[in-house]
């Protein structure tokens, strides 16, 4: 169905910039860069919420960010409120974080919870999202109760990662995914632990996030100092099944650590094996979610929109139980949560410059390095596709 915008800004509609998303498909080398508009317009992200993020499924992290019955995490996706948790069968569950009676949010932040209470009037849901308490209601004619259980939303979990659908009727989700855990198989990303998650907002838009995560381009040039002399040239990128897009590039010693901090690397991922444990691996699953898989550590960002030119980010970095075990692994974790923090803070000062270029009226859409940047060209093309095959 064709999506209506609510401003004024009928650009998404319009034939030149149809065109310029016609660009993004053209094969392998041939391929243009989003055009601009798509970082900065308003109407541009308002039909990405209704095409995208409502349409696809999205990968919202590591499922062990809630581990425990009771364990909540609440996510902010395209204007929507979500409550991730677990409940007494340890299945994970998604709902709407609003209130059935009149509208309140229920929970804030992270924690851990036997029920779900609404702070405004005191509503109480169980953990499978049925309602248990409604104080006063029994007046109230023809209400019962499982009338008013809170809004869910499909949810799985592959490979420890943890997706949702925004509707009702989500597609198969491994036909979505492909061959993603075929492609990671060396890598035991399930049994993986998260050990640090951070939540920060940048002020660019939420797709030239995840594209700085996913081209080595930028490398010599914004961290040389920091992890450049880690990497060298990738290997060409992997021919994917599914919507998302890999490649795998060796490393001189960790890629999870500063350049200058090598001697303090954890030990490998148990079972990897020749190529595969001398390099990272860097994935992203449209659209939103990308990660890394090291020797060592596994490190993965989530990126969703606030506005068309700001953007909320979590990150999660994640090791093996075994090392987790170690007794000085907070020790020797530090160097590894050093290393993030520089490469990130340096990065978020490239994409805040590359957003006041983007705003510019004389920007228009550039090329692409084949071997640099495959990654990116192969979102611009899901994305295009994406964006015309639903307006």
């Amino acid at each position: 169905m064709p999506i209506k915008i609510s401003t004024n800004d009928d650009l998404v509609l319009t034939k030149a910039f149809q065109d310029l998303l016609s660009k993004c498909r053209l094969p392998g080398d041939a391929s243009h860069s989003l055009p601009p508009a798509c970082y900065g317009s308003l109407s541009v992200l308002e039909a990405e919420i209704e095409t995208i993020f409502r349409r696809t499924w999205l990968g919202i992290g590591r499922a062990d960010c809630v581990n425990a019955p009771g364990a909540y995490a609440t996510l902010e996706i395209a204007s929507a409120s979500i409550i991730l948790l677990r409940d007494t069968q340890q299945a994970l569950r998604a709902f709407a974080n609003t209130c059935r009676h009149r509208g309140a949010r229920l929970l804030e932040g992270e924690g851990v919870c036997r029920a779900i209470s609404c702070p405004f009037h005191r509503w109480t849901y169980r953990l499978d999202g049925s309602l248990a308490g409604a104080p006063h209601m029994e007046a109230t004619k023809d209400f019962e109760k499982t009338d008013y259980g809170l809004i869910e939303f499909p949810v799985a979990e592959r490979a420890g990662f943890a997706f949702i659908f925004l509707d009702s009727t989500p597609p198969d989700l491994d036909a979505y995914l492909g061959d993603f855990e075929q492609l990671h198989t060396p890598w035991p990303l399930r049994s993986l632990v998260s050990t640090r998650h951070q939540r920060f907002e940048v002020g660019c838009n939420w797709k030239a996030f995840l594209e700085v995560f996913n081209e080595y381009y930028h490398l010599k040039f914004v961290h040389p100092n920091t992890i450049d002399g880690i990497y060298g040239l990738p290997d060409p990128a992997d021919t994917t099944v599914g919507a998302y897009a890999s490649q795998y590039g060796q490393t001189n010693g960790t890629g999870a650590l500063l350049d200058d901090e090598q001697g303090h690397a954890l030990p490998l991922i148990p079972g990897l094996e020749k190529r595969c444990a001398n390099g990272a691996r860097y994935t992203w699953v449209f659209p939103n979610m990308t990660f890394a898989a090291g020797k060592d550590a596994l490190w993965v960002y989530e990126a969703y929109p606030l506005g068309p030119e700001r953007c909320k980010v979590r990150q999660t970095i994640c090791f093996p139980p075994e090392t987790v075990a170690l007794s000085n692994f907070g020790d020797r974790a530090a160097y590894y949560y050093r290393r993030l923090d520089a490469a990130l803070e340096e990065d978020i000062e490239a994409l805040e410059n590359q957003q006041k270029g983007l705003a510019s009226p004389f920007a228009i859409p550039g090329r692409f390095s084949t071997l640099m940047e495959p990654n990116v060209a192969t979102f611009a093309n899901w994305y295009a596709q994406r964006f015309q095959a639903t307006i």
